[in-house]
């Protein structure tokens, strides 16, 4: 035993003399394992601590307080901890040990050995020795835990202590400021406030709570303990609603702080009285009402801003609640505030027109949302009298504001529903309804006066949302009302159709079959059978107009339904007019109409799949297959001097949209039925398999797009193949007898040099592949080989093959590589790499360079919605493997050629990925964006300003530029000026540029230029294009 005290002896010695952490360690361990205790401890401190040089003494205590720290709780018994106690609060009587002997106690308070016989002790000693305002901040945050420890761990003791503990507790905190100690101190306030027995201590506990209020702090910047203005708000507010015997007290300093306050401290004020007012209770409110409300009236009637005014409101609603809460009587019943308060609204309701009544119904619609007893009132007292002021003859020029006050109260009556249903799915009870009759007569005459019939429909809109309060004859009622205003010919009905589409959506969701019955049958009359002529601008205005009023209403299922047979029927007509029908020389009205035809039922589809409507994939069956119907047949049917519209690009692309999203919704079964005939169809002819609908094809029909001697209006019909195959599962296999022949002769059929080709059927066909490619990798490991050893070779490399051809080549180079990127292929990386070896060759060069942006950019084919294999990363990972390269290849100069190159690739690179890839790079990247800028191709010119704009905006270090200044504003006023470049992209961008580097730069860096850049940007203020005249005076007034 005798070693052991050495030991201890020894390593406290040591400690003392070096204060390393080594000899604690060792010391814990020993205590851990049993060789030592920590009562040894304290005998080995004996000396130190009763020494008279004061720094001996902190020490000694200091060493005991952070082992005690260290150390496993069981080994400290009840005796230990006993003496302990007695030992810390000796030591809290000298002023040298209070420190840690304050640290000593807050670690042996949490230890289960140290019981509520010991709290006593420890907080007189506490109260007796310890001078808070001597203290700093982190030793008084002691102080603090060791209280708030001991109240959760022996309140009852503390409790048992009541008036002793109370008055010394408010006088050893009173003053504190520091934000980490307040929250403790809150947390202790509301505790002594609910628990203990305040009754000699009222006062004295409001005023060290409310003191504080209303918080001001604000964090400092980097604050390392992370507290907001909001964590102490929500503190204090827990003390300030801690009891109601406070409540006589804090009314008044919550008024005197509404009343001189900031709007921060206001929203603070009005906020915490919406928290306190039901603890404080009923009574209160009732007795303080007619005070409050005039301080609330106060914002609400005379705004300091309109959140403040909310907030107003809020709070009036809780005081009316508090009040009435309890009150279950009949309407007539309604005394007191509300009463009063609905009489003084409805007085300044006598004048709708002046701008007090919107304040006067807002606070009437807020009574709206408090109880059901206030609510009635509020109705009963409101409603008939705006309708009776509307029916006076004197009030016909108001009668606009009046409805509008009207609608906000219907608004008001369907929201209090809505919140009365989450809260009691028994309620049922409708408020307006026994004016509804009244209402609704005086609205349906409005829709009639063009000045008041946005207010009408918006009336109109709040009732149909209310549930049970409308019949099904009334909905038809307000339908067939409804459609007057869209079949009106007039600036004012046009004005007023997107809310009356709102509101006819909204009548859908509940009666859809009167607007199938009633108004699409109106809208589709509506709709011209013939496109508009180039010259009927009103005529083409108007059947845009309805097509965006069908899209709007024919969401729901059987809608949709009707619109697809109507549109689909229209479209069929259009595309193929009969013998009848008088020729256009002119084409392209009818394609416009028709494209807008598509592109509707388009946009409507991706509505449908926003929505979560599961009716989509079943369009595959009737859609689907008439949009094959019909362009297949004008692709068969048209000659090579006359085609049908239907055999334009422009509408086969926006019907492969269409069949894209459906097959991105139908299951992975019907997928594999269905591109088994697709592919039976383009590859055989039989196109029976996937047609049915208005048009008759030729029973000798040679349908073969994939051909090389293929018509170009068949090659087209390629994009739809590719917009029904991109979309499929991965498991869907695709219906060939080798997939790997397939890829290789649709990837020929694409780069071959036929005049009928066109870039979008070349796109579609490598958009195809890349997509079959990125799902099914495994089953094409021959395509893949083939790509890189002759594919490569042959078209790319060959330096003999035609300019043309290569340059196809690279771009379905380019879909290849990036199918196989996003899958992270082993394979990816040659396919990238190989790209590098052609930079030197000034023919294909370029295209080469700007492939690496675009294999990297996000497209909409290798998307999750088209059921694409996309690993994580996989933009991170190419950029950090191919970015080093394109940096040291755009520095090297000593082929120009290549360096060219790389610079090319290196801005394409850029330009297509997140900042914060690169944004580290910058200091290295500006001078070669800056040599991007002299490069011929203004796209690129216009991408690297792009990236300066990016790289301007948020919190990069406006350092990067500063340095570079000089040669930006120099590149920039080159770039902005019509004479020296055409591109009016590029211009725009210099100037926005421009105009950002003021903000970004320090003044004392651009003031040597300013002269130079106003005298330029004076010259583009003469520009000939409006876009740049506007940037240029943007510019002008920022520098």
């Amino acid at each position: 035993m005798s070693s052991t005290s050495d030991s201890t002896e020894r390593l406290v010695r040591t400690w003392m003399a070096s204060e390393r952490d080594e000899e604690i360690t060792e010391i814990v361990s020993e205590i851990s394992n049993g060789s030592t205790s920590l009562l040894n401890v304290v005998k080995a401190l004996g000396e130190y601590l009763t020494s008279e040089e004061e720094t001996s003494r902190t020490k000694g205590v200091e060493l005991l307080s952070v082992v005690l720290g260290r150390c496993p709780p069981e080994r400290l018994n009840r005796q230990a901890a006993r003496v302990l106690t007695s030992f810390y609060c000796s030591k809290l009587e000298d002023s040298e040990t209070v420190v840690p002997a304050l640290k000593g106690l807050v670690n042996l308070t949490k230890l289960p050995s140290s019981t509520s016989e010991d709290a006593p002790n420890i907080m007189n000693a506490i109260f007796k020795h310890v001078k808070m305002k001597g203290l700093v901040q982190s030793v008084r945050f002691h102080v603090f835990t060791i209280i708030d420890t001991l109240m959760a761990r022996h309140r009852q003791v503390l409790r048992d202590m009541n008036d002793d503990f109370i008055g010394r507790y408010i006088a050893l905190v009173d003053g504190e400021k520091d934000p980490r100690n307040l929250l403790v101190a809150f947390a202790i306030d509301r505790v002594i406030i609910i628990e203990f027995d305040t009754a000699n201590f009222v006062e004295s506990l409001f005023n060290i709570t409310f003191c504080y209020f209303p918080i001001t702090f604000r964090p400092p910047p980097n604050d390392p303990y992370g507290i907001t203005t909001d964590d102490l708000r929500q503190a204090l507010r827990k003390c300030l609603n801690a009891t109601p015997v406070f409540g006589p007290l804090a009314i008044p300093v919550f008024l005197e702080k509404l009343a001189a306050g900031s709007p921060t401290t206001k929203r603070d004020t009005l906020e915490s009285m919406s928290i306190c007012f039901p603890v404080y209770g009923s009574a209160l409110a009732r007795s303080q009402a007619r005070k409050i409300w005039n301080s609330l009236k106060l914002e609400i009637f005379q705004p300091t801003d309109p959140i403040t005014e909310q907030f107003a409101l809020r709070t009036t609603q809780d005081l009316v609640k508090t009040i009435y809460d309890s009150v279950d009587g009949t309407d007539s019943d309604i005394e007191g505030l509300a009463r009063d308060a609905c009489e003084e609204c409805i007085t300044i309701l006598r004048e709708p027109e002046k701008s007090q009544a919107k304040p006067a119904i807002k606070v009437l619609c807020a009574f709206m949302s408090t109880t059901p007893s206030v609510s009635r009132f509020t109705v009963a007292q409101t409603a008939p009298y705006l309708v009776q002021l509307y029916i006076q003859p004197d009030n016909l020029a108001a009668r606009p504001s009046i409805l509008l006050l009207l609608s906000d109260l219907i608004a008001a009556a369907r929201d209090s529903m809505n919140v009365s249903k989450s809260n009691d799915s028994s309620s049922s009870e409708t408020p307006l309804g026994p004016y509804k009759d009244e209402i609704l007569g005086i609205v349906s005459s409005a829709l009639k006066v063009p000045s008041s019939r946005d207010p009408a429909l918006a009336c109109l809109l709040g009732m149909v949302s209310i549930d049970n309060l409308l019949s099904d004859e009334e909905l038809g009622f307000i339908v067939h009302n409804v459609n007057e205003i869209l079949s009106e010919e007039s600036e004012e009905a046009e004005e007023a159709s997107a809310p009356a589409l709102q509101l006819l959506v909204t009548i859908s969701q509940r009666s859809a079959h009167y607007v199938k019955e009633q108004t699409l049958p109106l809208l589709f009359s509506m709709l011209p059978d013939d496109a508009p002529t180039r010259d009927a601008a009103l005529d083409r205005a108007k059947a845009w107009r309805i097509l965006s009023a069908l899209n709007t209403l024919c969401r729901p299922v059987e809608l949709f339904e009707t619109l697809v047979i109507r549109l689909i029927t229209k479209l069929d007509l259009l595309c193929v007019p009969s013998e009848s029908t008088p020729p256009q020389i002119d084409h392209e009205p009818r394609a416009a109409y028709a494209h807008s035809i598509l592109t509707t039922l388009h946009q409507t589809l991706l509505a449908k799949v926003d929505d979560g409507h599961g009716d989509v994939a079943k369009y595959i069956e009737n859609l689907v297959s008439r949009l094959f119907n019909l362009f297949i047949y004008s692709a068969l049917m048209s000659k090579e001097d006359v085609s049908l519209i239907a055999t334009d690009s422009r509408l086969i692309t926006v019907a492969g949209q269409i069949i894209g999203t459906i097959m991105q919704n139908t299951a992975a079964q019907r997928q594999e039925s269905y591109i088994q005939a697709l592919f039976s169809a383009y590859l055989n002819g039989q196109v029976s398999l996937i047609t049915e609908g208005y048009h008759k094809l030729p029973p000798t029909s040679n349908f073969a797009p994939l051909n090389d001697s293929a018509s170009a209006q068949q090659r087209n019909l390629v994009i739809l193949l590719a917009s029904a195959v991109i979309p499929l599962h991965k498991e869907i296999p695709i219906p060939v007898t080798d997939l790997n022949v397939f890829l290789g002769s649709l990837l020929t059929w694409s780069i071959a040099d036929i005049t009928a080709n066109a870039d979008i059927q070349r796109e579609s066909a490598w958009e195809m592949i890349s997509a079959i490619l990125n799902k099914r990798s495994a089953d094409v490991s021959s395509f893949i080989e083939s790509m890189l050893h002759e594919f490569w070779p042959k078209h790319i490399a060959n330096r003999s093959e035609p300019v043309d051809r290569r340059n196809r080549a690279t771009q379905a180079w380019v879909w290849i590589s990036k199918a196989l990127l996003v899958c992270n292929h082993a394979q990816a990386s040659q396919f990238t790499d190989i790209i590098f070896s052609v930079f030197d060759d000034g023919n294909i060069n370029w295209t080469a360079a700007k492939s690496f942006g675009n294999i990297v950019r996000t497209d909409t084919v290798l998307t999750k919605q088209n059921h694409a294999s996309i690993k994580i990363l996989y933009a991170q990972r190419f950029v950090g493997r191919i970015f080093p390269r394109m940096i040291d290849g755009a520095k090297n100069a000593s082929e120009l050629e290549k360096q060219q190159s790389y610079l090319v690739g290196l801005t394409s690179l850029i330009s297509s990925i997140p900042k914060a890839l690169y944004v580290h790079e910058m200091p290295t990247l500006i001078p070669l964006l800056v040599r991007g800028l002299d490069l011929p191709d203004y796209n690129i010119r216009s991408q690297v300003i792009d990236t300066f704009l990016a790289v301007a905006e948020g919190d990069s270090p406006s350092e990067i530029i500063t340095d570079h200044a000089p040669s930006l504003i120099t590149t920039m006023l080159k770039n902005c000026s019509v004479d020296k470049m055409p591109s009016t992209k590029v211009r725009i961008s210099a100037l926005r540029y421009l105009g950002v580097l003021p903000s970004i730069v320090r003044y004392d860096v651009l003031h040597p230029y300013k002269a130079t850049v106003i005298k330029q940007l004076a010259v583009s203020l003469d520009d000939p294009k409006r876009a740049v005249r506007k940037e240029a005076v943007d510019a002008r007034t920022k520098w």
